[in-house]
């Protein structure tokens, strides 16, 4: 079982591009294929890996291996989804250092940075405003933009630290809606 929730997740963590919720369904298939988990279980171990820090695939992984075996599942399942992003990393950071002051991947990275801001804009705005609905334009998106501004404006303004930036829209989420 140990070695089956390795393997497992080193497969899904060798796939894992687009982020740990586009491997969701992948992990889902997984764990419906070896009858580790019921689907209300899979549901709820998901749910709590998004709500804790850090990245979802990594917390499912880690839940999952849990329910399934116990403390050393839990290792071996997250070992298993970090371990080809780790040798990936190593790999690329050996071949940046060596090509760091090369002109043509400097400019390629400068390059990179609207589309990366423009990406991060558009998920903001898909999956944070409009939510599924067509109507993007209700009170709630007027909050969440006046939330949003002001935290902006006192983070550039004022130099608030962001972890107080984050509590205080949070009260604001909670008084508002």
């Amino acid at each position: 079982m140990l070695w089956e929730l390795f393997v497992t997740f080193l497969k899904i963590g060798f796939v894992s591009f687009g982020g740990g919720y586009a491997v969701i369904p992948l992990i889902q298939y997984e764990v419906a294929a070896n009858g580790w988990l019921s689907s209300s279980e899979f549901q709820a171990a998901v749910s709590l890996a998004g709500m804790a820090p850090g990245p979802i695939a990594t917390n499912s992984a880690t839940l999952i291996g849990y329910k399934t075996a116990g403390l050393w599942g839990a290792i071996l399942s997250t070992l298993g989804i970090v371990l080809p992003s780790l040798v990936v990393v190593i790999l690329l950071t050996t071949v940046f250092i060596r090509l760091q002051h090369n002109k043509w991947l400097k400019s390629s990275f400068y390059g990179l940075r609207p589309i990366i801001t423009g990406l991060i804009v558009y998920a903001a705005i898909h999956f944070g405003f409009l939510g599924g609905n067509e109507n993007a334009f209700t009170w709630n998106t007027v909050y969440t933009l006046g939330i949003c501004a002001g935290s902006l404006y006192v983070m550039l303004k004022y130099k608030f630290h962001p972890f107080k930036v984050i509590l205080t829209a949070g009260v604001a989420g909670i008084v508002l809606f």
